[in-house]
């Protein structure tokens, strides 16, 4: 009879062999489209996709503002929810939640275009952990992502300070 591995954010970064991720969390590319040509964008040629899996957990629970430049579908899979603040370029700030009820409004796919800030928070539950994968098109490549620095993303959207404050490391 096997033996049950309780489910646990320890558990599932060895299952899944995932390493820090530089905007918080964890993560592993798992596919780049490599059976494809690449991909030629003004940044250089790209992968025509790629994915991750990414992992938020209570030890490190906030995926940091940031930029990408290409499309990117998150896909939840399974432990608490995940909040998702996105700031798009004219200042219009939208919230969604991604997690598993449904019937409640939250997300189980999302969709974020490419020229949006994008932060993450793994939200309160029992499981201690969050996991979803994401579809980047064109792939994605480190070139590509941003980094938001507190300062000029407050001084851009002055109205979302606090969240911007609380989701950015100084």
């Amino acid at each position: 009879m096997e033996q049950q591995v309780r489910l646990n954010s320890e558990a599932i970064v060895t299952a899944l062999d995932l390493e820090p991720h530089v905007e918080g969390g964890y993560y592993r590319r798992t596919f780049q489209a490599d059976q494809q040509p690449l991909v030629e964008t003004v940044r250089g040629q790209r992968y025509l996709m790629t994915s991750i899996y990414y992992l938020l957990t209570t030890d490190s629970p906030i995926g940091q503002f940031h930029f990408n430049q290409s499309d990117i579908v998150h896909y939840y899979h399974l432990g608490d929810a995940i909040r998702y603040s996105l700031i798009f370029p004219d200042g219009e700030l939208r919230t969604v939640v991604m997690g598993s009820n449904v019937i409640a409004g939250e997300l189980l796919q999302l969709h974020v275009p490419g020229g949006i800030w994008k932060a993450s928070q793994l939200l309160n539950g029992s499981a201690g952990f969050g996991l979803i994968s994401e579809a980047v098109s064109p792939g994605f490549d480190f070139a590509d992502m941003q980094m938001g620095d507190r300062q000029k993303l407050c001084g851009e959207f002055p109205e979302h300070s606090a969240l911007i404050e609380q989701l950015t490391i100084e």
